[in-house]
């Protein structure tokens, strides 16, 4: 029942931690481990009333707190010697050390988180002056811009009314200027169109003359025309008579080209034949007359050979030295007949 008691009484302590002061908090937190170590849990309350009384806030809540505290740290004595005078254990005192543990583990990661918390709050506190800053000298910027802007479009709204003024100037001096130009100039068209008139007159007058005298023309010569057909006619049919003459003739002159074309290759071919048994003969005449010419030089060529050589019967009646004259003009004559 005291745990039960004391597990409710912690439930809005540690829903409220940033009541207790931060100097407390950072000097119980080394004394965590000695706690897990299986130490008594005497030295927690001896070690907050030990604290200085700079380093602690002795408030209602604190007050409160340590009453909480010391009236359960009596119940867990009390129920632990009941315990120990009955059973002889202290089982009852493990439990509420671990219940303790647990709470005072629960309490210290809530610690923790507001820790990290409040850094992530001044962290996003300071990023959020960087923002403001940022943005007070983007604005700053922003209305320098727009008061350069104001100024353009006031000295834009000054040159546009003096552009304005000038141009409506200048357009009615160039209104006034083509006015006086479009009426210099109708005066001009209106004497270009006078003499165009005058012109136009007299080009239908000599258009009508010239039209007579085409016409006249045309007569005569639809006449000249006419006799022309008339003499054409008569001329093609004389021409187309001498014509059909020429072809009848051309024909019959065909015909005599024809048979005379003929006779001429009979002609040429007799002429050829003539010429082919001509040249048969000539060249058998000139062949019996190199072989007798032939024959005639071997035989003498023999007969000298004979004689020279002394064969057979033949002998030569003449001296040694002749004989050698001889033999020797001999075979200068063979050597030569061999050249040749």
């Amino acid at each position: 029942m005291h745990s039960e008691g004391r597990s409710s009484e912690k439930v809005p302590l540690a829903s409220e931690p940033s009541k207790i002061s931060s100097p407390l908090v950072h000097k119980e937190e080394p004394k965590l481990p000695e706690i897990r170590q299986g130490g008594q849990f005497n030295k927690v309350q001896d070690l907050i009333f030990k604290k200085p009384t700079r380093q602690t806030i002795m408030n209602t809540e604190t007050l409160k707190k340590i009453q909480i505290d010391r009236q359960f740290l009596s119940d867990v004595i009390t129920e632990t010697m009941e315990e120990l005078q009955e059973e002889g254990t202290f089982t009852s005192l493990l439990k509420a050390l671990g219940k303790e543990r647990e709470s005072k583990m629960h309490f210290y990661d809530i610690i923790a988180r507001e820790e990290n918390g409040r850094k992530k709050i001044k962290s996003l506190q300071k990023q959020l002056l960087n923002v403001k800053k940022e943005r007070q000298v983007e604005v700053q910027n922003r209305n320098e811009y727009i008061a350069h802007l104001k100024d353009q479009l006031q000295e834009m709204k000054a040159k546009t009314n003096m552009e304005n003024h000038y141009m409506k100037r200048n357009t009615e001096l160039q209104i006034s200027q083509t006015q006086k130009k479009c009426s210099k100039t109708e005066e001009l068209l209106l004497e270009e169109i006078e003499k165009l008139r005058l012109k136009t007159e007299e080009e239908n007058r000599i258009h009508a003359e010239i039209e007579l005298f085409l016409r006249k023309e045309q007569q005569k010569l639809e006449e000249k025309l006419e006799f022309w057909m008339e003499k054409f006619d008569k001329d093609t049919e004389m021409k187309q008579n001498e014509l059909n003459a020429l072809k009848s003739a051309k024909a019959s002159d065909l015909a005599h080209l024809q048979e005379l074309a003929k006779t001429i290759r009979e002609y040429e071919q007799v002429i050829i034949e003539d010429r082919i048994e001509k040249e048969k003969t000539r060249k058998k005449r000139e062949q019996d007359d190199l072989e007798l010419r032939s024959i005639i030089k071997l035989q003498a060529w023999w007969r000298g050979t004979v004689v020279r050589r002394e064969i057979g019967g033949f002998k030569m009646p003449k001296d040694k030295d002749d004989s050698k004259d001889v033999k020797g003009k001999g075979k200068e004559k063979d050597k030569r007949r061999g050249k040749k």
